[in-house]
C-alpha cells in the first residue's frame, strides 16, 4: 500500500496513543524499524498483514490509519473547504448573531422530516457531498421551528434540530473533524432534552460514543455505550421495535469499543446477545421511518460481525458468518457495501485471492464510486496486484482504481 500521508498518520496516531515506537512494535508484532522507517517517510508503503496489525496496537480502525474522508469534499490545506465552512456556521452560530425567525405560513415540520430523513439515506449511500451542501439550510429549517409559539410544533422543531445535527455530527467524523462532530452531538443532545422523542438522546449517546472510537478514547465510548443500553432497558423501550433498535445498536458499538480494546471475547459474547435480540424486531408494532432510527436488525448485526472478526485477526469466522447471508430491505447501502469490503479483505488474509477479486467485483456492481474513493478498497487491489501470480479479474479492478504498473 502506497501513501504519502502515512508515516504522518502511523506518528499522529501513536502519540495520542501515547505510545513510544518501541511500545507499539511490542503491541502490535511489527518491528520497531519498520515503525520508524514508515514515520521518518523512509518507507512508503506496507501490505495489509501490516497495516492490520499496526491498527489493532493503536487500537482503530484501519481506515483511520489509512486516511477516509471522502476526497470530494475533504480539506485542502489548513483551512477547511467552503461547504465545511458553512456546516461550521450553521452547527455554531457566529456569536451575538440573529436569533432564528420563526417560520412562515407555507412551513411543514412534516415536509422538513422528511427532507432530513432524505438526507441520511444519502449519507449512508456515501452521498457525502450532497449532504453537505443541504445540512446548513436543514439545519437552519429546524432552528426555526424551536421558536414556534405553539407548544407540540417547538417540541416537535427540537426532534428535528436534533435530528440533523446528529447527521452534520456523523458527517464530520467522515470528514475526520471530530472535534466539530462532537459539538454537533452536544448541541443535538441539548435539543434532544427539549424534544417529544424519549429515544433521541439515547441514540445520540451512540453517535458520540463512536465519535469516542475514532478518537481512540475506547474506554469513553464503551462506557457511554453501555451506560445509554441500560437507560433504554430502564425505560422500558426495549418493548417497542424503535426502542430495541436503539438499543441493540448501542450494544453492537460496546461490542466494537471492546474489541479494540483487545477484549474480543466479551465483544463476541455483546454481538451474539444483539443477534438474539435482533430477531424480536420484526415480532414488535411497526416503529418509526426506518431512516431516522438507528440500524439494527439481524443483517446489521451479521454484517458486524463479520467486520470485528476480519478487524482483530478471525478472517475464516468472518467468511463463515458471511456465507449465505441475505440482507434485509432496510439494510442501508454503506453496509452492504462494507460487507463485501470485508469478505474481501478476509478472503485477502487467507490467501484466497480469487474470492477476494470475486468480493471486489460485486463492490465495483454495487457501489463504484465509493469504492474508487476508499482507501482500503485500493489497498487490498495493491496487495493483489503484488503478488507473482496475479488471480484472473484483478487487472480491470487495477485499471479502475489506479493501480498498477
Amino acid at each position: 500500500m502506497a501513501n504519502e500521508h502515512l508515516g504522518r498518520t502511523l506518528r499522529r496516531l501513536r502519540r495520542l496513543a501515547a505510545l513510544t515506537q518501541e511500545e507499539l512494535a511490542e503491541r502490535s508484532g511489527v518491528s520497531v524499524d519498520v515503525i520508524r522507517q514508515l514515520e521518518q517517510g523512509r518507507k512508503h508503503s506496507a501490505r495489509l498483514p501490516t497495516l492490520h496489525a499496526l491498527a489493532n496496537g493503536l487500537g482503530v480502525e484501519l481506515t483511520t490509519l489509512l486516511g477516509d474522508p471522502p476526497p470530494a469534499v475533504a480539506a485542502t490545506g489548513e483551512n477547511d473547504g467552503p461547504r465545511l465552512v458553512a456546516v461550521r456556521r450553521a452547527v455554531m452560530p457566529a456569536l451575538w448573531g440573529p436569533q432564528p425567525e420563526p417560520t412562515g405560513p407555507d412551513f411543514s415540520i412534516e415536509r422538513l422530516r422528511e427532507q432530513i430523513a432524505d438526507a441520511w439515506s444519502q449519507y449512508h449511500s456515501a452521498e457525502f457531498d450532497t449532504v453537505m451542501k443541504t445540512l446548513p439550510d436543514l439545519i437552519a429549517g429546524a432552528r426555526s421551528a424551536t421558536v414556534s409559539e405553539a407548544d407540540d410544533d417547538r417540541k416537535a422543531g427540537f426532534t428535528a434540530l436534533g435530528k440533523v445535527l446528529q447527521l452534520a455530527g456523523h458527517v464530520a467524523v467522515r470528514m475526520g473533524k471530530t472535534d466539530l462532530a462532537l459539538t454537533s452531538l452536544e448541541c443535538a443532545i441539548e435539543a434532544a432534552q427539549q424534544s417529544d422523542d424519549p429515544l433521541l438522546t439515547l441514540m445520540l449517546a451512540n453517535s458520540v460514543a463512536w465519535t469516542y472510537q475514532r478518537q481512540g478514547r475506547l474506554e469513553d465510548a464503551l462506557h457511554i455505550a453501555l451506560y445509554a443500553a441500560e437507560l433504554t432497558e430502564e425505560g422500558g423501550h426495549t418493548d417497542t421495535a424503535d426502542g430495541l433498535k436503539v438499543w441493540g445498536a448501542l450494544t453492537m458499538s460496546a461490542a466494537t469499543s471492546a474489541a479494540r480494546s483487545g477484549d474480543y471475547t466479551r465483544a463476541a459474547e455483546m454481538m451474539a446477545e444483539a443477534e438474539t435480540a435482533a430477531a424480536r424486531v420484526s415480532k414488535l408494532p411497526p416503529g418509526g421511518d426506518n431512516r431516522m432510527v438507528s440500524v439494527f436488525s439481524p443483517s446489521s448485526v451479521r454484517i458486524e460481525r463479520v467486520r470485528l472478526a476480519v478487524q482483530y485477526g478471525h478472517p475464516d469466522e468472518a467468511l463463515a458468518l458471511a456465507k449465505g447471508m441475505r440482507l434485509s430491505k432496510d439494510t442501508p447501502p454503506s453496509w452492504r457495501t462494507w460487507l463485501l469490503l470485508d469478505v474481501a479483505r478476509a478472503h485477502t488474509d487467507t490467501g484466497d485471492a480469487a474470492g477476494a477479486v470475486k468480493a471486489l467485483e460485486s463492490l465495483r456492481r454495487v457501489a463504484p464510486t465509493w469504492m474508487q474513493h476508499h482507501t482500503l478498497a485500493v489497498a487490498i487491489v495493491r496487495d493483489l496486484w503484488a503478488l507473482p501470480n496475479r488471480p484472473p479479474g484483478l487487472r480491470p479492478l487495477a485499471e479502475f482504481l489506479g493501480v498498477g504498473e
